[in-house]
């Protein structure tokens, strides 16, 4: 407990230069981008238009509002891939200022998930959108909807900190992530009723998928009207907390050899 708040007590005190690398990464985002931030709304919206008019006919009969169901499971799939991938490259993106100028190396890690997330913020905006034209009404849990996201972020953090430190040592694995990373989409249940799976399969995504159970509880929250079961929840955080005491663990336990590596 003491060392999760110093921990807490050093990000705080270097929040200045957080904040500065948040600023940096997000405006790098969008630097040649002609719609400018609003291409964080604009590319989840045509993405959703694209999957409903490919699957909606698919699974109509499975799924209640199929628009609002797809958007919220691949908006937060589009979130950790962001966030995670952005994270295990904020190492090595960043070896020339390592080297010349001693600044702690989790800070990088740190300011790539919350720029992601800040992103990801911005493109709830086309799930406001859908929820228009659809006519559907937010339920009062909605307000809830930040939690989710705060557990969501914390469990991207603990990946991103086991995978910047891996990258520093093992290159190739950002090539064997994104295979992974596409296969867990696909079990996922994002495009797709979780019913379709076989009873096996379906047992250990709803119980072992980590981001069916994140995507799951955005559902309740928002489309179904209702609070996660208590399973979901107490899942949501046992991984957010498995998934970030491993990767700051593993950080910190090797980030004093990354400079030979780099």
């Amino acid at each position: 407990m003491s060392n999760a708040i110093e921990s807490f007590r050093e990000v705080y005190s270097r929040k200045e230069l957080l904040s500065e690398l948040v600023k940096r990464d997000v405006r790098l985002k969008y630097r040649r981008s002609f719609l400018g931030y609003l291409w964080s709304i604009m590319n989840p919206l045509l993405m959703m238009i694209v999957l409903t008019v490919v699957f909606a006919r698919m699974f109509r009969y499975d799924i209640v509002n199929y628009p609002i169901y797809l958007i919220i499971g691949r908006s937060m799939f589009d979130f950790m891939n962001e966030a995670t991938n952005a994270g295990m490259r904020s190492i090595t993106s960043n070896a020339t200022l390592l080297k010349k100028t001693y600044v702690p190396k989790y800070i990088f890690t740190l300011a790539s998930v919350t720029s992601s997330t800040v992103n990801y913020i911005f493109s709830l905006g086309a799930l406001v959108i859908v929820m228009i034209g659809t006519k559907t009404v937010p339920s009062v849990y909605t307000v809830f909807l930040p939690l989710t996201i705060l557990l969501f972020y914390i469990f991207c953090l603990g990946i991103s900190f086991f995978l910047a430190a891996a990258a520093v040592f093992f290159r190739d694995i950002e090539y064997i992530y994104r295979a992974l990373l596409l296969a867990w989409m696909y079990l996922s249940a994002i495009f797709y009723p979780v019913t379709r799976l076989p009873e096996s399969i379906r047992e250990l995504v709803v119980n072992f998928n980590p981001i069916f159970i994140y995507v799951e509880q955005a559902r309740s929250l928002i489309l179904y009207g209702k609070l996660p079961t208590p399973h979901n929840i107490c899942a949501s955080i046992i991984y957010a907390l498995i998934s970030i005491t491993i990767g700051v663990a593993v950080f910190k336990k090797t980030q004093d050899n990354f400079i030979l590596y780099i």
